[in-house]
């Protein structure tokens, strides 16, 4: 594979799955293009900014990765952006229900020449979702090791907990 991929997500925080995600996605593409969702649905934890933060500082170091957010349509983002292929993770059969609509979906509005492709999550992040990870840490529970250690400080110097 090569040219752009997009990962997107909200990633609120990025966690070890995500990473994982992110190290095996730019290691087939020319650029892995981290898109950060401002969806204003979800009601994110931590802002836009501190989530962008998040990412830059976890992905230190591993090249062609660019990191950019966008709301609207997953659809229009790629076709504007020139993105050849998409990257979705799954973790659990539950997830792969979720993903093939989303990406049958997308399919039909992207229109011809991009493709989702699907990896599965390391089995040792298989458990890891933001969600867990979020509620644990404010409830004053040990996070270390769901998270990038960076991402980690970050979260307590937001005192979220």
């Amino acid at each position: 594979m090569n040219g752009r991929m997009l990962y997107a997500g909200t990633f609120d925080p990025i966690t070890n799955g995500h990473l994982d995600l992110i190290r095996r996605g730019a290691a087939h593409a020319d650029e892995l293009v981290v898109g950060v969702l401002r969806n204003l649905a979800k009601h994110p934890t931590f802002s836009l900014e501190t989530r962008t933060e998040m990412i830059r500082a976890a992905t230190e170091g591993i090249e062609g990765v660019v990191i950019d957010s966008f709301d609207g349509l997953l659809a229009d983002y790629v076709k504007e952006h020139d993105i050849g292929i998409v990257l979705r993770g799954l973790r659990a059969t539950t997830d792969f229900e979720y993903e093939i609509q989303m990406a049958q979906m997308n399919a039909r509005l992207y229109g011809a020449g991009v493709e989702t492709i699907f990896l599965m999550t390391d089995p040792a992040h298989s458990f890891i979702s933001s969600s867990i990870v979020k509620e644990v840490f404010a409830l004053g529970g040990d996070v270390d090791g769901l998270v990038p250690p960076v991402v980690l400080e970050i979260m307590k110097n937001c005192s979220l907990n």
